[in-house]
């Protein structure tokens, strides 16, 4: 099984470029994609960034200058980076790393939105996580 779904390209080649901070992806459909870290980092799949739930998503910040430490395969569907702020919860499938680079300007555009819409600058830092797990968004 090449992917989760059947119509989904699979990576012919994964290139890490620590300098400029992008993950070169190119698929078996031709098409090739330069995926900058800090957007990865701030669509993590993962539950510490999507939430558990609708509305429940982290506005991911201060993260334009992360870099990646790690990239292990995780069978022959996805890839799980391990991320310079500690960050490595998030399982990159191939139909993610497609849609992350197929449709980045998108997202760039509804990250910067999000931003606009909270009054948070891009650069700034992560509030500090408090003690409470998943278990508890007390506040």
């Amino acid at each position: 099984m090449a992917g989760l779904e059947k119509h989904t390209p699979t990576p012919q080649d994964i290139t890490v470029h620590g300098a400029s901070r992008v993950l070169e992806v190119s698929f078996a459909d031709g098409a090739s994609f330069r995926i900058p870290f800090e957007l990865m980092r701030v669509y993590s799949p993962s539950a510490e960034v999507q939430g558990h739930g609708p509305g429940q998503e982290v506005l991911q910040t201060g993260k334009r200058l992360v870099g990646l430490e790690g990239l292990e395969p995780v069978g022959n569907y996805a890839i799980k980076p391990t991320f310079s702020d500690g960050h490595e919860s998030g399982l990159f499938t191939w139909e993610y790393l497609y849609f992350l680079g197929s449709e980045q300007d998108q997202l760039w555009a509804d990250y910067e939105r999000r931003l606009q819409a909270a009054g948070i600058e891009r650069d700034a830092a992560m509030p500090e996580k408090g003690g409470a797990g998943c278990s508890s968004h007390a506040h």
